[in-house]
């Protein structure tokens, strides 16, 4: 599950973000797409075209909206919270700054913008999120 702490990243983001989107699909699989698309608020294209591997457009809280239908799951705020916190800490652990995350990163975000996405100062993306846990993941002793 993305909000979890990691200490390991598979061999790229892609991959990263694949084993999340398999976590979300099983939520969808378990509960049936109708009940994910109205308990979340998310369109039923949008929860389709995740099952269907098609990657679609989830933000960070999109994703937590569907994890938080998982048994034993937190709340969408609280699963936000740790995710955004276990960047923060895997930074101090790895000894990064936003800059040392930003000169990794596959996608373009300057450290202004990761530090505001961090700090849940502006919107983040599933795909975001996972680009920037892979750089500090991957960084850590």
């Amino acid at each position: 599950m993305f909000y979890e702490q990691r200490m390991a990243v598979p061999g790229s983001p892609a991959e990263l973000r694949a084993e999340y989107e398999g976590d979300l699909e099983a939520v969808v699989e378990t509960h049936g797409l109708d009940t994910v698309a109205t308990e979340t608020g998310l369109d039923r294209d949008v929860v389709d075209a995740l099952v269907a591997g098609d990657a679609p457009d989830l933000s960070l809280e999109d994703a937590a909206e569907i994890q938080s239908l998982a048994e034993g799951a937190p709340d969408p705020e609280t699963i936000v919270t740790m995710a955004c916190e276990h960047l923060l800490l895997g930074m101090s652990t790895a000894v990064l700054d936003v800059d040392a995350v930003e000169s990794e990163l596959e996608i373009d975000l300057d450290p202004k913008e990761i530090q505001q996405k961090i700090e849940r100062r502006a919107p983040m993306s599933l795909e975001e999120f996972v680009h920037i846990q892979y750089v500090i993941v991957d960084n850590t002793p």
